[in-house]
């Protein structure tokens, strides 16, 4: 197995894939989605393929130890990282799901033409923004959870929110896993976890989250993008947030957790930022119920933002609800781990698919997708950065045979916040979007030049690497008009 300071030895399969041989105490060969150029960059800048050698480590995992297009380096798995295993043999690791459990993107779609909406942008956004707190430790003072209610949110998900009024019923139909991931048990959370939570609910947060407002620019399937209501010109809202504290708390919580459970099962660790236990073991299960929990409080804090979204259109524009049409496309899940079924040499078998970074992009005629996409396939969002466009895209049979139904999930970073920062010095970041037609709204610059689009993969690159090996397919371009940034 390489050391740390050691990069693997890649072997090309294609002009998109590369295999990483199996060598050392590698279970199974590790599998690289990437063009040259991406290939070359990801080796170059930092040492994301040695974690993705070290998953190849753990015990009972299934298939290749996988990177998407946007891969970089992460906490025990890349960002970007892909792994199933075992219901018996396998491990369940928080690294592999990450510290923002049920970090997530849903896209709106509306009646609305960009010329319609450009005059009241500014107006817009700065609603959206008074609606919404974003940044750190972002509260709300007109929504204060209970320790009753915060338990409802934890075990019911967006059901709670909708209950409540904050939303529509059928936006469940458009949300993984009808916005509620079962198994959830509050009573495994630390008192420090469920605090933090309580008053975070509603909020954006910070780092790379946004609610951006956007244009379609451009359609590459006519009939998919008819069926999920996108057409030319057309507004849409992509929010992107996740579990706040209450899902940070969840993965430290357990991390100290699975580095006992890994001594006491035995289990040989490459890196103790891999710290696992077995998926039946009491460690494995209790995560399971924890990390439901910390899933169900992001779906429900996107529902909820959902709610103000279409809120402030309203205050802003002067429209009707039926009017705006603010309807949910789909809602997707990145950082979490989930049972789910695949046939593996012509059996049907239940794995544990830990997607780190990671968008599921189920096939046409799955079970698990909406009724009215039953023809097309899973919406799959990838966002990039705040200068530049995301895509949607749908999932595919090639990704449900080949990377358990998992694609990329946004642009990837190529530097670190400290660099961006430093390359951003001197500059009028905002002034810059606004003079290419951006606007940005923020609780502070820090967070704004932090996310610069330099310090970003070009997305465009990700999903054309994701489009060509066949794992997604893509539908529609949308171009940023007006960007609330954490």
């Amino acid at each position: 197995m390489p050391e740390a300071t050691e990069k693997p030895k890649v072997q090309k399969v294609d002009d998109y894939r590369w295999r990483i041989p199996r060598q050392g105490k590698m279970r199974t060969d590790g599998l690289v989605y990437a063009d040259q150029k991406m290939l070359e960059d990801i080796m170059e800048k930092d040492m994301s393929l040695v974690q993705v050698a070290n998953v190849a480590c753990l015990p009972g995992i299934v298939g290749y130890s996988l990177a998407m297009p946007d891969i970089h380096w992460g906490y025990g798995f890349p960002i970007g990282g892909v792994a199933a295993f075992d219901l018996k043999e396998g491990v369940i690791s928080p690294g592999g799901v990450g510290y923002d459990i049920n970090c997530g993107v849903r896209l709106m779609r509306s009646n609305l033409k960009r010329d319609e909406v450009q005059p009241q942008m500014r107006k817009l956004i700065e609603t959206i923004f008074h609606n919404i707190p974003s940044g750190v430790g972002s509260r709300r003072k007109d929504l204060k959870l209970s320790p009753s209610d915060e338990l409802q949110v934890l075990t019911k998900g967006a059901a709670w929110a909708i209950e409540q009024g904050y939303g529509l019923p059928q936006d469940l139909d458009h949300i993984e896993d009808r916005g509620c991931i079962a198994g959830a048990n509050p009573e495994l959370l630390s008192k420090k976890a469920l605090e933090r939570g309580r008053p975070e609910i509603g909020t954006l947060g910070s780092g790379n989250h946004f609610v951006e407002i956007a244009s379609v620019t451009e359609i590459f399937d006519q009939q998919a993008a008819s069926v999920l209501g996108l057409e030319p010109d057309s507004i849409t809202v992509m929010i992107h947030s996740g579990s706040r504290g209450l899902g940070h708390q969840i993965c430290e919580d357990n991390l100290e957790i699975m580095l006992d459970a890994a001594q006491k099962y035995g289990i040989e660790l490459p890196d103790p930022q891999l710290a696992c236990a077995p998926i039946q073991s009491k460690e494995g299960q209790n995560y399971l119920s924890a990390m439901a929990c910390a899933a169900n409080f992001a779906f429900t804090n996107r529902q909820l933002m959902t709610h103000w979204v279409r809120q402030s259109f309203q205050q802003a524009l002067g429209l009707k609800p039926e009017e705006i049409g603010l309807e949910l496309v789909y809602d997707v899940c990145h950082n979490i781990a989930k049972i789910e079924e695949f046939t593996i040499n012509g059996q049907r078998r239940k794995l544990c698919v830990h997607r780190k970074g990671a968008t599921r992009a189920f096939p046409a005629h799955h079970p698990l997708i909406p009724k009215d996409y039953q023809s097309i396939g899973q919406p799959v969002l990838i966002p990039g950065d705040m200068g530049r466009y995301s895509f949607v895209l749908l999932g595919t049979e090639k990704a449900m045979a080949e990377t358990f139904a998992s694609t990329c999930h946004g642009a990837g970073r190529l530097m670190s916040r400290h660099q961006a920062v430093k390359v951003a010095k001197g500059r009028a970041i905002v002034r810059e979007m606004e003079d290419r037609g951006i606007l940005v709204r923020a609780p502070g610059k820090h967070t704004v030049v932090e996310e610069i689009s330099e310090a970003y993969k070009d997305v465009a690159d990700v999903v054309r690497v994701a489009h060509e090996a066949g794992i997604s397919r893509k539908v529609a371009k949308l171009n940023p008009l007006a960007v609330l940034k954490g």
